[in-house]
Parts: C-alpha cells; structure tokens; sequence
C-alpha cells in the first residue's frame, strides 16, 4: 500500500493524535486487531520518534514486541546502543525496560507493536529524546 509514499504492507492508519505528546515528530496509528493481543501499526515520518518510556506490567505480561515492516529505524533501550531496524527486524523489550524507538532522520519507518498480556499492564512516559541525542545517531545506510 502507497501512502505519502511509502510503500508498507499495512494500512498508514490515521495521524496518532492522542499520543502527540508523547512524540517528536508525525507519527500514525492504524489498529489492526483487538481482543487480549491487540496489534497495531505505527509509522513515524523521517526524524519521527517516542519518548523514552517503560511498560510495566505482572503475571508474565508488559513485554512489548516490535516488528519492523518497512522503512528504517531505531530501537534504543536505555544504557546500550542503538539498533538499527529495517523489514524484518523483531525485537522484544521485557517488562520495566526505559527505551525509544523512531525513524531515522532520512527515512519513514512502520513496525507493528504490541504488548505481551498479564496483568497490571501500563505504559509510563518519560522525557523526550532531545535533538542532541538524536543527533549522534548514525544517518540511514549506517550501523545496520
């Protein structure tokens, strides 16, 4: 499917307005399933990123999964490197894990996300990824 575009196997969705404050940058949420596992898909235009954040959560759930479906992007949990994240790339983020993830500066990035059941699942936001940190990062092409 071609929105703005980008080229990605899901729905763009629509501009993702009720987590605006959570993010630097456009991003787009297009809810793909419901139930006890539900799925989304959340793009984020170049430059695009979340604050850093943590999922919580008991009962073997909180862990949040991201699959990168198209574009290019980064993960970072807090303390380690960044990762890159290009179509295919699956990563876990267990319970309790400050981290962010976003587009690079020149690319759009999509990943379909969602968070592991449990009980007293939550997500707490944290402060922004600043311009300076965000700017260390290698450009697209660069440490994948």
């Amino acid at each position: 499917m071609a929105d703005h575009g980008f080229e990605q196997p899901f729905a763009l969705g629509d501009t993702n307005d009720a987590y605006a404050e959570n993010f630097i940058g456009q991003s787009y949420l297009a809810p793909l399933t419901g139930g006890s596992v539900p799925v989304s898909n959340v793009s984020f235009e170049p430059g695009c990123r979340n604050n850093w954040h943590i999922h919580h959560g008991t009962g073997g759930g909180g862990d949040q999964i991201l699959l990168c479906t198209a574009g290019s992007g980064w993960y970072q949990a807090d303390g380690q490197d960044p990762v890159s994240m290009t179509p295919g790339t699956a990563i876990r983020v267990p319970v309790g894990t400050k981290h962010w993830h976003g587009a690079k500066a020149d690319a759009w990035f999509s990943h379909l996300a969602f968070i592991t059941p449990g009980e007293n699942v939550g997500n707490e936001w944290l402060e922004p990824v600043t311009d300076e940190v965000y700017g260390r990062l290698p450009q697209s092409g660069e440490n994948e």
